[in-house]
């Protein structure tokens, strides 16, 4: 069987009686090529192959530039609560404002953000960066997706992602920004580089 990028698979019971193979097994391997990235499985649609993937890097807080990915935008105004709380180091039900971030390559889903802002800091400026921060500090796990992510970004509850949370904040030590980032493992690299300080005035002895 030969299909291109975007086609949509025959029923489940289809290919499971064209290849001989009981529903779980045809199953099993479904999840092993969507694990793979191969193809998506679009809910009350069905499986569909998938367009070629982008991997891209991210490095220095955000990923790298790519004129195939566009980026939808949702604003959501909320009170802080649970693990928001120790993040930003704000009191509880302190007004946040979130930003969703959801990538696309073509019509599939790419990656994954939400920064939260608390509101007095707020403006006209979408917040990925902001003058007068002093330092960012990023935790990166490797793990796997919550059902929710799986289901937006349309990957295989299988497929390990980079979870990244990043912490900015200004030379007051004031909390500025808290974001939370999903990577699928099978489409982002992280890059890190440290600048090493040369002290003046060394002497070899």
């Amino acid at each position: 069987m030969h299909l291109k990028a975007g086609a949509r698979l025959p029923s489940e019971p289809t290919l499971a009686a064209q290849y001989k193979v009981s529903t779980p097994t045809l199953r099993n391997a479904l999840a092993l090529l969507q694990a793979e990235g191969l193809i998506e499985k679009i809910h009350g649609k069905g499986n569909f192959v998938r367009h070629p993937l982008r991997r891209l890097t991210y490095t220095g807080g955000r990923l790298t530039p790519d004129a195939e990915l566009h980026v939808t935008i949702r604003t959501t105004n909320l009170r802080a609560s649970g693990d928001l709380i120790p993040l930003l180091e704000v009191p509880s039900a302190t007004p946040l404002t979130e930003f969703l971030y959801l990538t696309h390559q073509r019509e599939s889903p790419h990656s994954l953000a939400r920064i939260y802002v608390p509101q007095d800091l707020t403006s006209v400026e979408l917040p990925w960066c902001r003058p007068g921060w002093a330092e960012t500090r990023e935790t990166v796990t490797a793990r796997l997706p919550t059902p929710e992510e799986a289901s937006t970004l349309r990957i295989s509850a299988t497929l390990a992602v980079l979870a990244i949370t990043r912490v900015s904040s200004t030379t007051t030590g004031r909390v500025v920004e808290a974001a939370r980032l999903v990577l699928p493992g099978d489409r982002a690299n992280a890059l890190f580089i440290t600048h090493h300080a040369i002290e003046e005035g060394r002497t070899e002895g």
